[in-house]
């Protein structure tokens, strides 16, 4: 896992915004519609060869794919995993339907883009769920692999992203297991060949999982705090059985109440969860820092304090508005988090969440989202002046 020797280094979620020829191909496919899958393969490298070539240029250090090849953060599985079929619906969020004008207003809005949404033409668990082809993601590593070759020395380090099973067990409703421990364990079997490849193929893994905040208010929104706890113990626990063969320095943790803008004022507080996601076998967390409910939250890191050789990726950048933060902004955000963990080197700058987890569905324009990026990057150099003393 890289730290922040010398400098605070910087980085971000994943996704990032689509070209829109891309992201007309995903919506056709999603809708059913006929699509050339090589058109897809060819539009979806070119993206991948792009994007990789304009974070160097932003000056980030660990870098990714941008989630160019796949529809969507997590449902981009649909098209790798055994089992799935039909149709499934999924709870709306609490804090969506306590504000109708809010709710109607979204609504409208989601409407007028052309985009993948992971609520609408979802799936759901038909038969035995398994990963159909080792190829599919080794084919998604030879292409990153492919994009990075000829900038090797131009960035510190390669990251793939994969979704957590808690997140596919919430969002694919179950209709072929009896138990829904026996659902979560079938799918954290299959998404364990994309972690160990992503891992074999030389990039650091991170794993997604919005489902140990989101759900509290989604799946869990009308339910003691106390089982959702205990489904993100579950789900925490399935995670380290499919790690097992991964170092726990190789890997990176995200965790975010759900990347919309909303009221979110029903959202379970870091200090309830983190306790539990600290039993993750992994070498970092990523969490979000800068959107208005949680920018509060990085003192928790000081009261229940990371794992000795752990690191964490902090949200300095919100995801959902196109404000343009300020350097010096992002810097002090970064030197509190600092702060709270009590050594720099632990820390990297991040953002909140990835800047479009559906394809279309980003709120941020393209263009505002390299000036985000480039902004956060001048502040980690502030911070790195002020906590190393020097750029």
């Amino acid at each position: 896992m890289q730290r922040s020797d010398d400098r605070i280094l910087t980085t971000h979620t994943g996704s990032l915004p689509r070209p829109a020829a891309l992201t007309h191909l995903y919506v056709r496919r999603v809708r059913g519609e006929r699509v050339d899958a090589q058109e897809i393969d060819a539009a979806g490298r070119a993206a991948v060869r792009a994007i990789v070539a304009k974070q160097i240029d932003t000056g980030l250090d660990v870098i990714n794919d941008g989630e160019q090849m796949r529809e969507s953060f997590v449902l981009y599985l649909r098209h790798r995993l055994t089992g799935l079929g039909g149709t499934s619906i999924r709870p709306l969020q609490a804090d969506i339907d306590a504000y109708p004008a809010f709710k109607r207003d979204l609504a409208a809005r989601a409407g007028a883009k052309e985009a993948v949404t992971n609520r609408d033409l979802l799936p759901k668990a038909v038969g035995a769920v398994t990963y159909a082809d080792p190829a599919l993601v080794q084919n998604e590593c030879a292409v990153f692999r492919d994009a990075i070759a000829p900038l090797a020395g131009r960035f510190v380090a390669p990251f793939l992203t994969a979704p957590s099973p808690g997140i596919l067990a919430t969002i694919v409703q179950n209709q072929h297991y009896d138990t829904f421990d026996n659902y979560l364990a079938a799918l954290g079997a299959a998404v364990k060949v994309e972690y160990d490849a992503i891992v074999r193929a030389g990039f650091l893994l991170q794993l997604d999982c919005p489902d140990l905040a989101l759900e509290r208010h989604t799946w869990f929104r009308d339910k003691p705090l106390g089982e959702f706890l205990d489904f993100v113990a579950r789900v925490v626990a399935t995670i380290n059985t499919a790690l097992a063969d991964v170092p726990r320095e190789n890997v990176r943790l995200h965790v975010c109440w759900g990347n919309y803008e909303a009221p979110h004022d029903r959202d379970v507080p870091l200090r309830e969860i983190l306790p539990i996601l600290l039993k993750a076998d992994v070498g970092g967390f990523v969490l979000p820092f800068a959107n208005p409910r949680h920018a509060h939250e990085y003192r928790v890191l000081g009261e229940i304090p990371l794992a000795d050789d752990q690191i964490i990726v902090a949200g300095v950048i919100d995801t959902l508005t196109n404000f343009v933060e300020h350097p010096e902004v992002v810097a002090d955000r970064i030197e509190r988090v600092a702060d709270a963990v009590g050594d720099p080197r632990r820390v990297l700058a991040g953002t909140d969440c990835g800047f479009d987890t559906s394809a279309g569905m980003g709120r941020v324009a393209e263009d505002v989202v390299w000036a985000k990026l480039a902004a956060m990057t001048e502040g980690a150099r502030i911070a790195s002046r002020r906590l190393f003393g020097r750029a």
